[in-house]
């Protein structure tokens, strides 16, 4: 019994494992076969999927980058090639937001418009730019997988000057520190610089020229007048502001001449130079009485910029009441000041000796010469030299002496003569006039030997009868 046992355990043990083979073998056929079919399928997906991708569409070129300035309007082109019967997409990558499918705009945005050029162009228009326009945009074909790209559209806003915290006019005492600003805005960043108005320079105390703040330490009065804030960005156009800048300060004048001579009769302006910012008031003053226009007197004011101002009095015939002391006022709201001119006056006497020589006419019944007993002739001097080389001047009545200019007279003209006669020039000796005595006298003889012959003639006379008589 226990024999049948163990044979029959046996033969199940052999069996059982004999089936175990057989299952493994199948198992292993069908794996091989398995991966065969796999191979195969594979190959037909890649074939097939070969054939699908060649027959896909395509993108034409690129998308191109854009930069417009704001307001104008942006072109965005997508070029498909063999699109069939897939459909076209316009997208904004930031937002997500459809824009257009096909040749239907989605958004609702007014100024895109879509348009299908040419067959294979997919064009997306947006009309006035705004800043906000700006960003990644997506043309997109519905293919699985999905196709697409993008172009970049960039937005330039030329530079423009805020309101605010930009400066406005500004009024300022003299002595005081000042800040200029500027803000603007635009794409990109605009740069800002500080100009003097009329390209005048900036006076010494300015700093941070190129920046958004403009400095000034201790401020006078050079430095009042326009600024002119310049913002740019290289897109035109640039743009500025102008700032004013006034000071303040109180009235100061200038006098060139204090203290003026003149002569009765004589025509005499006065004048100052004054500044004052505010304007100021400006007048003359004598005696403490306001001076006007009149026919005597003749005020004028002349504005030099807008704080200088040169003040001018003309007295047009001084008599005697027009010496004194005169005043020019200048006022404003910040203060007053005056300044004192002298008018002193010029005796007569005073201005003749200071006045050129003039020519005295003699009259030629009354004659000065100089007599010199050279070859029986006469040396007449001319009345200017007299009177002008000389300085002396002829005495009343008087023919024959000669007045010092201090009064005293000089008898003695033969020596005089000669004491003069060498200092003559030799165009002067050329010019002496000398006269033939036989000329004056009908006997051909000077007008004293008259004299001398009836002289000898009376000696001869007494001397014969002298004789006669012993």
């Amino acid at each position: 019994m226990a024999r049948m046992l163990i044979r029959a355990n046996t033969v199940f043990f052999q069996r059982s494992t004999m089936a175990l083979v057989f299952v493994a073998l199948l198992l292993n056929v069908l794996h091989v076969s398995a991966a065969a079919q796999g191979d195969e399928d594979d190959n037909v997906e890649e074939s097939n999927s070969y054939i699908l991708d060649k027959d896909l569409p395509k993108f034409g070129e690129p998308i191109q980058n854009l930069t417009v300035p704001v307001g104008r309007e942006a072109v965005l082109t997508c070029v498909i090639n063999n699109l069939q019967t897939y459909k076209v997409a316009w997208l904004r990558v930031d937002t997500q937001t459809i824009l257009t499918i096909q040749t239907h705009v989605i958004t609702k945005n007014h100024r895109m418009t879509i348009a299908h050029v040419e067959g294979r162009a997919w064009v997306l228009r947006i009309r006035d730019v705004k800043e906000s326009d700006k960003g990644w945009y997506m043309c997109q074909v519905n293919t699985d997988p999905m196709r697409n790209q993008i172009g970049y559209l960039n937005v330039v806003v030329p530079p423009n000057i805020l309101d605010y915290p930009t400066s406005t006019d500004m009024v300022v005492r003299e002595g005081s520190n000042v800040t200029l600003k500027c803000a603007a805005s635009g794409s990109p960043t605009p740069s800002i610089m500080w100009r003097r108005e009329g390209n005048e320079p900036i006076s010494a105390g300015a700093t941070s020229l190129n920046s958004s703040t403009f400095s000034i330490s201790r401020v006078n009065r050079l430095h009042m007048g326009a600024y002119l804030c310049i913002a740019s960005n290289g897109i035109p156009p640039s743009v500025s502001k102008r700032v004013m800048l006034i000071v303040h300060f109180p009235p100061m004048i200038w006098i060139q001449d204090q203290l003026v001579g003149a002569a009765l009769g004589q025509r005499l302006t006065l004048e100052c130079q004054s500044e004052a910012y505010p304007r100021s008031i400006n007048y003359w003053m004598k005696n403490d009485t306001i001076i006007t226009q009149g026919k005597h007197f003749e005020p004028s004011i002349k504005e030099i910029n807008s704080y200088k101002v040169v003040m001018k009095l003309t007295i047009k015939d001084i008599d005697i009441g027009d010496f004194g002391t005169y005043k020019c006022v200048v006022k404003n709201s910040l203060g007053e000041t005056d300044g004192s001119i002298k008018v002193y006056h010029i005796p007569s006497t005073t201005a003749l000796a200071t006045s050129p020589p003039v020519t005295t006419t003699v009259a030629t019944t009354t004659e000065a010469a100089y007599r010199k007993n050279y070859k029986n002739k006469i040396y007449r001097q001319s009345v200017d030299d007299l009177s002008a080389s000389s300085n002396k001047i002829l005495g009343p009545g008087e023919s024959s002496e000669l007045w010092n200019i201090d009064g005293t007279m000089e008898k003695d003209r033969d020596h005089r003569y000669r004491d003069n006669a060498a200092s003559f020039s030799e165009d002067q000796r050329e010019k002496e006039a000398f006269v033939d005595n036989e000329a004056n006298s009908g006997t051909g003889q000077p007008p004293g030997a008259a004299g001398a012959i009836l002289l000898i003639v009376i000696c001869y006379t007494l001397a014969v009868g002298t004789i006669t008589r012993r």
